[in-house]
């Protein structure tokens, strides 16, 4: 991947009541151009689509998108109630 192009994660933001449920549905490529190629593994019916930059993440650290409050936090809970 060259410097220009830079990796990013596609999500779908529902609201729901005074809460938002951001779900992970693919990834985006930014191209020479400036443009993007978007691949989703799934085809948001409603909400907002959200593209932003990807951020790796590290080892032993829970689901990023859990601290936020986001409602993709179910397999942090399990990896963590494992761990007990």
């Amino acid at each position: 991947m060259d410097s220009n192009t830079k990796l990013k994660a596609a999500y779908v933001i529902v609201e729901r009541g005074d809460k938002s449920y951001w779900t992970k549905i693919g990834v985006a490529f930014t191209n020479r151009d400036g443009s993007l190629n978007v691949r989703l593994d799934a085809v948001p019916v409603g909400g907002t689509l959200h593209i932003r930059d990807w951020e790796p993440r590290e080892e032993g650290v829970a689901d990023p998108t859990a601290a936020r409050g986001r409602r993709n936090a179910a397999p942090a809970r399990a990896a963590q109630a494992e761990a007990l």
